[in-house]
């Protein structure tokens, strides 16, 4: 193996150490904070998946160029390790737009609920006067009620997929080790 060999391979290694399991943490960790409701969080854990995730992208470019430079792009082993490897990252993609479904929903509830409060208070003065004097300060028209209860259940909802896609992923990375290991 030349130096342009091992330097690549080493390249390759270190990225899949060092984003492949920082993205997996966010997303593992993501069903946790769609429970406790901790949207400053889960809107941290959405932008470390979203960089963590292109990041990746080096361990693929960087295997592509190995597997070109030792000849071995060919061997069934590693077509297998690359297919899995661009099937997890179509997973990534979905599981992003889940993460920004569940905030979206969560973001929504939040603001049913503080309207619906806000609301309480202006019910209380129902002359027609109190409601122009309401909408000319520009407060925000009431909420139907429900809206708050369907946002949470489609976080809900999005923290399941979450969990499973993000298992899923997982299973195939670890795959992809044994892959590279066992060759």
């Amino acid at each position: 193996m030349s130096f342009t060999d091992r330097l690549v391979l080493w390249l390759h290694i270190g990225f899949a150490v060092f984003t492949l399991g920082p993205v997996t943490a966010a997303i593992m960790s993501t069903p946790r904070y769609i429970r406790a409701r901790n949207l400053i969080v889960l809107r941290y854990l959405y932008r470390t998946t979203r960089i963590f995730a292109v990041v990746s992208l080096g361990v693929l470019i960087f295997g592509i160029v190995l597997g070109q430079q030792l000849n071995v792009l060919a061997k069934p082993w590693l077509t297998a390790a690359l297919t899995l490897f661009v099937v997890s990252l179509a997973l990534l993609v979905i599981i992003i737009r889940d993460q920004r479904k569940a905030i979206n929903a969560m973001e929504v509830a939040e603001a049913a609920e503080n309207a619906a409060a806000g609301a309480s208070v202006v019910v209380a003065d129902a002359t027609t006067e109190a409601a122009d004097d309401a909408h000319a300060a520009g407060q925000p028209a009431p909420v139907q009620p429900g809206t708050a209860g369907t946002a949470r259940h489609v976080a809900t909802v999005e923290r399941g997929r979450i969990a499973t896609m993000g298992a899923v992923v997982t299973v195939i990375w670890l795959v992809i080790l044994v892959l590279m290991v066992w060759q």
